[in-house]
Order: C-alpha cells, then sequence, then structure tokens
C-alpha cells in the first residue's frame, strides 16, 4: 500500500477525529466514517476526509489528526487504466484513485484533479479539490 507523496503544500490543514490506537503514516489516503471522524480509506466509493499531513504514530493518547482536504498538489496511485489530464478521480481503494464516475459525487468521493496522465509506474499528479 503506498502513499500519497506530497509535491505542493496544502494551503489548509484540517484537524479530524480518529482512532487513538492505530498507526497512520503521512500521506495515508483518508475516508470519512462519521462526525468528522476518519480512518484509513480501504476500498472505492470510500467518501474522501484527506491525506494525512503528518505521522500518527496510535497509542499516545492523541485523537486528533491533520490532513489535506481542498489544497494541495500530491502524487498518487492509480487503480484506473486511463487518466488523462483535467480528469477528475476519486478514491479507488486503499491510498489509490481512479477516474470519478458520476455515482461518486453523491458519495462525496472526489479526491481532485489529475495533472498528468497516468505513468507505466500506474502514478499521477492530483490536486485537490476536495467533494
Amino acid at each position: 500500500m503506498a502513499i500519497a507523496t506530497q509535491i505542493i503544500a496544502p494551503l489548509n490543514i484540517v484537524t479530524r477525529i480518529c482512532d487513538t490506537t492505530t498507526a497512520i503514516p503521512k500521506g495515508t489516503v483518508m475516508k470519512l466514517t462519521g462526525t468528522n471522524t476518519v480512518e484509513a480509506s480501504a476500498a472505492s466509493n470510500d467518501p474522501f476526509g484527506g491525506i494525512t499531513t503528518e505521522e500518527f504514530t496510535g497509542g499516545e493518547g492523541l485523537t486528533h489528526v491533520g490532513v489535506a482536504y481542498d489544497s494541495g498538489v500530491f502524487q498518487m496511485d492509480t487503480t484506473a487504466a486511463a487518466i488523462g489530464i483535467g480528469v477528475p478521480v476519486s478514491i479507488g481503494g486503499a491510498n489509490s484513485v481512479r477516474a470519478l464516475i458520476e455515482a461518486d459525487v453523491a458519495l462525496g468521493c472526489k479526491v481532485g484533479v489529475a495533472e498528468m496522465i497516468r505513468t507505466e509506474t500506474n502514478s499521477i499528479r492530483v490536486r485537490l479539490t476536495g467533494a
């Protein structure tokens, strides 16, 4: 499970609630699971909760993690066979994106917009726009 690599720093950091015992690496794609609560994404159609901007080690009694939600550019893995420049993308599984489909919009799955064509390494640059 590869993580998203920050290319351009986000302008805004959103604080989300997370499980106090789970370790979360910096760059993990998060899904919303409740009111301002997130956990690591695991499947397509997960509602986008942001990308962690810090490592959360868990077990320290902390309950919040900072995430980039609507700004910044990240290099991300993709599950889609073809994603073109300017194509909106959504969560495509654990730490990956795919081309957005109409049903993703209502579910809040939109992550951002592709800024490059998918490469042979199955990754693209994504400008976050949030759901």
